[in-house]
């Protein structure tokens, strides 16, 4: 009987309000009466006073850091961190000369000097007497990086599409189709490459400065590992043609091997009875690495005082008695980067002037162009960058 007179009066009080609804009908005065009323209405809270608690709440609520994912995170950054440290990208670069001398026996600066060129994105002109090892040097350097490798013979019939390729018909598919050269590769040993005519010799300027090659008008991009390494007798003259000097601009570095002492060559014979060394040397890294040791190389540090001392270095050969031709830009461009490199061989985030003292003569030496009275007199391109050495003084 109690529910009952509860109810009526809570019809009766209904008939007081507008539209004689009850006092927990919160539609509007339009609304149907049979439409039901939504759970949550963005004109009145369902709970009221209780809207700021709940948006509060909502905003300040975050997911608790368990301790093992934030110990997990500071380990990967460590770890990355000890990936791109100097000491991690020496220990590569030393496993890679240890896999190299023992197929170059006697060699330890010529191989220094190759990874200095390939990590600094530079190319190498090996100037040597034949069967000083040169041609071996570049395919171990391709066997221990498991890069891809291709050799060309430059003689004088050889042409610029032997080298970069060109377009052929297919006639199966009725159109022309591009033939990649012996360019498209990663490591490219230009042998002999002085035997070749100026016209081949220049099929490569495009190569070694932009990485890319212009086959019939169109541009094709190199892999980013391009790195040449072009060999050239210095003694023999006959049948063969002087590299221009913009083509020996785009080396970064120049050097010889020279022959073994005695007790080298007996042990390289020792070696040979074996078997060829070149066949044992097992892959210790990849281009992949290469290109990240570029990167890291990129941000070694150098101080004003160490660069203007490149620049000083290379400005005094233009203005040096005796010397036609004196080094530009790039040659200062190459010096830095190289050096960078053999700082980060040398686990340091930093150049010094001994880097660039070491490398001096190598950078620059053939950029140098003496008069005719110079070489007469028995002057060359390296007495010249050591003395000039000599007299500059280093930064301290």
């Amino acid at each position: 009987m109690a529910q009952r007179r509860h109810a009526r009066h809570l019809r009766g009080a209904a008939r007081h309000r507008p539209g004689g609804r009850p006092q927990w009908d919160h539609r509007p005065p339009d609304r149907p009466r049979h439409l039901p009323v939504p759970l949550l209405s963005t004109a009145e809270p369902l709970f009221r006073g209780h809207e700021r608690r709940l948006k509060t709440t909502a905003v300040t609520r975050t997911t608790p850091t368990h301790p093992t994912d934030t110990r997990r995170a500071e380990a990967q950054r460590l770890e990355t961190q000890g990936q791109h440290s100097p000491h991690a990208a020496a220990e590569t670069l030393a496993q890679i000369r240890a896999h190299l001398e023992p197929v170059i026996r006697g060699q330890p600066r010529a191989i220094r000097l190759l990874l200095v060129a390939l990590v600094s994105g530079g190319h190498v002109l090996l100037e040597d007497v034949p069967g000083t090892g040169k041609t071996t040097l570049a395919k171990a350097l391709a066997r221990a990086l498991r890069a891809d490798f291709r050799r060309v013979q430059f003689t004088p019939d050889l042409l610029p599409t032997d080298i970069l390729g060109g377009s052929v018909f297919d006639p199966a598919a009725r159109s022309f189709e591009l033939r990649r050269g012996p360019v498209f590769t990663q490591i490219l040993l230009a042998d002999e490459i002085n035997r070749a005519s100026p016209r081949t010799q220049s099929a490569l300027l495009e190569a070694m400065g932009e990485a890319q090659v212009s086959i019939e008008g169109t541009t094709h991009p190199l892999d980013p590992l391009f790195f040449v390494i072009a060999t050239q007798n210095p003694v023999e003259f006959h049948g063969t043609y002087p590299l221009p000097e913009a083509q020996l601009d785009r080396f970064a570095l120049r050097f010889g091997l020279g022959y073994l002492a005695p007790d080298e060559e007996v042990e390289v014979l020792a070696r040979h009875r074996l078997g060829e060394p070149l066949s044992r040397i097992e892959p210790v890294a990849a281009p992949a690495d290469i290109l990240a040791l570029r990167t890291q190389a990129a941000e070694v540090a150098v101080d004003p005082a160490v660069a203007r001392y490149m620049v000083d270095l290379t400005r005094a050969t233009r203005a040096t008695e005796g010397v036609t031709l004196g080094a530009g830009l790039r040659a200062s461009l190459a010096l830095m980067k190289s050096a960078q490199v053999l700082a980060l061989m040398d686990r340091l985030d930093f150049v010094t002037p001994d880097h660039v003292q070491e490398l001096a003569v190598a950078v620059i030496a053939h950029r140098l162009v003496l008069d005719s009275q110079a070489r007469f007199g028995g002057l060359s391109a390296e007495a010249v960058v050591t003395r000039l050495i000599e007299q500059l003084e280093p930064p301290r």
